[in-house]
């Protein structure tokens, strides 16, 4: 039974935190993460957050950018088109720690020559996380407690020379009880039916992003609601 609540942030696991999970199940996931985003604007949250830093930076000045959990790539393929529609040089690189994942997103990543995969615990294995100018992190940080994501943006922010770009859930009743009527319609795999509800369950009031935001030192965040249901959270760095 997945539970909701108004006043604090769910513990529940999701079914694709188990780093064995892989298959034709996380295929079919995967495939309806992709179709929520498309079809509700998820990747465009993002998307706009790398204009936000990139805006004024010299277009012949190659740019690194890393996406966190970064899934099956999706999100690395959609910046390195707009990268390629905006003249921009991007040099993208993915972390994950489930190399089944991986192994998907290098396959549907061939014909981007300027991606590449690294399989690293992004708390543990820190050192094998680059420097970048980037670092993005979409549908990720409510996989985590809120002590573990200040570490980890702690951690990130000091790896860029421009910021963070967050892209997470709202966590609200009416979207809760959306997508128990949707994710019957839309979705074939029932990871990604549960995952869904657990994630939303999972997501963030704007007010426990400020608190979070209070904690990290030499930054700038700009924190807006975007549809459906989503946070943009930009950090720009300071250093």
């Amino acid at each position: 039974m997945i539970t909701f609540s108004n006043t604090k942030r769910s513990d529940q696991r999701e079914i694709m935190d188990d780093l064995d999970f892989g298959g034709k199940e996380m295929r079919d996931n995967l495939d309806d993460i992709r179709i929520m985003n498309k079809y509700f604007g998820g990747n465009k949250i993002t998307i706009n957050g790398l204009k936000t830093l990139l805006k004024n930076h010299p277009k012949h000045q190659k740019i690194t950018i890393l996406d966190i959990g970064c899934g099956d790539g999706q999100m690395l393929r959609n910046c390195a088109n707009f990268a390629i529609k905006n003249n921009f040089s991007l040099n993208c690189i993915g972390i994950d720690f489930n190399q089944n994942i991986l192994d998907l997103a290098k396959e549907k990543s061939t014909s981007y020559p300027n991606i590449k995969f690294i399989k690293a615990d992004v708390f543990s294995e820190v050192d094998l996380i680059p420097n970048c100018d980037i670092a993005m992190f979409t549908l990720f940080l409510h996989h985590f407690k809120n002590e573990e994501i200040e570490v980890l943006l702690k951690s990130i922010l000091g790896k860029t020379t421009k910021g963070l770009i967050i892209n997470d859930l709202h966590r609200h009743k009416i979207a809760f009880n959306f997508f128990k009527v949707i994710s019957t319609v839309f979705l074939k795999s029932k990871t990604a039916h549960h995952d869904g509800l657990v994630s939303i369950a999972r997501g963030f009031k704007r007010e426990e992003l400020y608190s979070i935001s209070k904690r990290i030192p030499e930054q700038i965040s700009a924190i807006r609601w975007r549809w459906a249901f989503r946070y943009q959270w930009i950090i720009k760095n300071k250093n």
